[in-house]
């Protein structure tokens, strides 16, 4: 029983890391919205401390997150996502996969508001698939628009930004991994006169 529970212990950190990569965020930034310190999250993530329901409580609400998804629980067989959205710099991402680590599906609503460039770079591979509206993607140098029905993917340690265009929303679908499959990539270029 030891061993089981020491696995599963074990096992939080690369998923405490792995989601707060995905969300672009720093150990700074995440001490700041749970209260616990930067040394302590570091000390968690590397598996040098050991998880507390105090202090994955406040992980888990910060993550949007269930303390179910933080453990590795096992599926209760209920086959139902539950969708938490969770907003981020002039987005709302809905999670469409539940488990931390490998690629993570996402439904995301670029809100209007997001229109200045700010690119940024991290770890893993992105696909994006657009449903609604008209998409603005900076990826390195290149400009360009997605419209409903087409996708594009990249790398990105490529410094890449995306928002919406017309005022209005722009809804699209998200896979997000460390590794991803290639597909197909079609874009038209925007004049920078905007």
């Amino acid at each position: 029983m030891d061993d089981d529970l020491d696995s599963v212990l074990a096992a939080v950190g690369p998923r405490l890391r792995e989601l707060r990569r995905r969300r672009g965020t720093t150990l700074t930034d995440l001490s700041a919205a749970t209260g616990i310190s930067v040394s302590t999250l570091s000390r968690l993530e590397s598996g040098q401390r050991r998880p507390t329901l105090e202090l994955l409580l406040p992980l888990a609400r910060a993550h949007g997150v269930q303390i179910d998804e933080l453990v590795g629980a096992p599926a209760t067989g209920d086959p139902r996502v539950h969708l938490r959205p969770i907003r981020h710099n002039g987005m709302t991402m809905v999670p469409l996969t539940r488990r931390a680590g490998g690629v993570q599906a996402y439904k995301l609503i670029i809100e209007s508001g997001r229109s200045t460039p700010e690119p940024k770079t991290h770890e893993g591979y992105e696909w994006m698939y657009v449903l609604n509206g008209r998409l603005r993607v900076v990826l390195g140098d290149r400009d360009f628009v997605l419209v409903a029905g087409e996708a594009a993917e990249f790398d990105t340690r490529v410094p890449h930004w995306f928002g919406s265009l017309d005022g209005e929303p722009a809804e699209l679908l998200s896979l997000f991994g460390p590794q991803g499959e290639r597909a197909h990539l079609r874009a038209r270029s925007v004049t920078r006169d905007r």
